[in-house]
């Protein structure tokens, strides 16, 4: 019997092969094109990591996740269903055109000189509370902010004590919680005769640091132990030759030392006051006047995220409480005579209080700190809860 051999015949269509070298040949071309084109353009127009840094701040992480969820659904089971998917086209058109639809500001953002110094984010907004209502800081040449007062203050009552219960719950002797102020010369009006300009409410004496004081007494009253510093910044500029903006350079070191010599520290509160006037910081409750909260986060610092969740957390239930006394959430100007960290990455539990405003009494203050420490109080007291380690036995 003859063997046979099979053979398999294979026919190529000479117009596709064609059409595959021309595609292949074209792509190459196009490559080169392109990356010929990125590499000859100016290193102001090239597209660089900063840039698609820019642009990747424009998702959320949820956005992120909605994101991975086109190659894979897993990523989308933990979303809530109130979740939205990401607005791609507004982010490609801001990318592209410096322009948000959603922000009337971007429109004059670069055609204004200076206007980068008012150009913050509001994260969250508190009741009533839009970009025309963000907080200003003032900056005081050094020779305003040391000048002594003395003979213009008007005495401040100290309020006497009331007799208070023993707290529920106490850290013992452990102190979790730190005070201080950055800004320590931050005065108030009604307390400096003839001061009229909000730049010039600076006095060593009478200024946010008895805030701090009195926030102090409040969270002891609640059982939780609090350690405060009320060091000079000014004269600690003055001596170092430094500039008003190097402030948190000078209480940097305090907060780091404080931490060192006390493994229990864990929440950070820096308190200033607001250079905007009454109408912006002041709102009545129940027919009783009461400075108004605002938080500002740095987003420069790693902890920004954890910082702005523990901050939502206390806006939301002041909001629910008292909605638009605290007016929410505020990330400052990336520029650079700005922090951006404010010394927040030191802890995942930092906060930067603006308490009231350089029109505001020290009464009101202290009412407003009042309803903080007791928000501040219920959450921090949940959070012991919740880990399983509490700071202190019942009492």
């Amino acid at each position: 019997m003859k063997g046979y051999r099979s053979s398999r015949i294979v026919i190529l269509n000479g117009t596709s092969l064609k059409k595959s070298v021309v595609a292949v040949i074209l792509g190459f071309i196009l490559l080169f094109a392109v990356s010929g084109v990125m590499t000859s353009l100016k290193p102001e127009y090239r597209v660089s990591s900063s840039s698609i840094h820019e642009f990747s701040k424009r998702f959320s992480g949820e956005s992120l996740l909605h994101i991975f969820g086109y190659t894979n659904a897993y990523f989308t089971q933990g979303l809530s269903s109130e979740a939205k998917a990401p607005n791609y086209a507004s982010a490609l058109f801001e990318l592209t055109t410096s322009l948000n639809l959603d922000d009337p500001r971007s429109l004059i953002r670069n055609e204004i000189p200076g206007f980068a110094h008012y150009d913050g984010e509001i994260l969250v907004a508190g009741s009533g509370v839009n970009y025309t209502d963000m907080p200003v800081e003032s900056s005081p040449p050094m020779e305003v902010l040391l000048e002594e007062r003395q003979a213009s203050i008007i005495e401040v009552e100290e309020e006497e004590g009331e007799d208070t219960p023993p707290p529920a719950q106490t850290t013992g002797d452990k102190r979790t919680v730190f005070i201080y102020h950055s800004h320590s010369r931050e005065s108030f009006l009604p307390y400096l005769e003839g001061v009229t300009s909000p730049n010039a409410a600076s006095h060593p004496e009478v200024n946010v640091t008895r805030l701090g004081k009195k926030l102090q007494e409040e969270l002891i009253q609640r059982g939780i132990g609090t350690d405060i510093d009320t060091t000079d910044t000014a004269l600690a500029l003055k001596n170092r030759g430094w500039v008003y903006g190097q402030s948190y350079d000078v209480t940097r070191p305090i907060v780091e030392e404080a931490m060192a010599g006390n493994q229990d520290l864990n929440y950070l509160i820096d308190i200033h006051r607001d250079s905007g006037r009454r109408k912006s910081t002041t709102m009545d409750i129940n027919g009783v006047p009461h400075a108004r909260l605002y938080f500002v986060i740095g987003k420069k610092n790693q902890n920004y995220e954890k910082n702005q969740y523990l901050a939502e957390q206390i806006h939301n239930k002041l909001e629910k409480l008292y909605p638009g006394l605290s007016k929410g959430i505020f990330v400052p100007p990336a520029v650079e005579t700005r922090n951006g960290i404010y010394n927040q990455d030191l802890s995942p539990n930092s906060m930067l209080i603006e308490v009231g405003g350089v029109d505001n009494t020290f009464e009101e203050m202290n009412r407003t700190l009042e309803i903080f420490a007791d928000v501040f109080g219920e959450i921090y007291w949940q959070a012991e809860k919740v880990d399983g380690t509490p700071e202190g036995d019942a009492q």
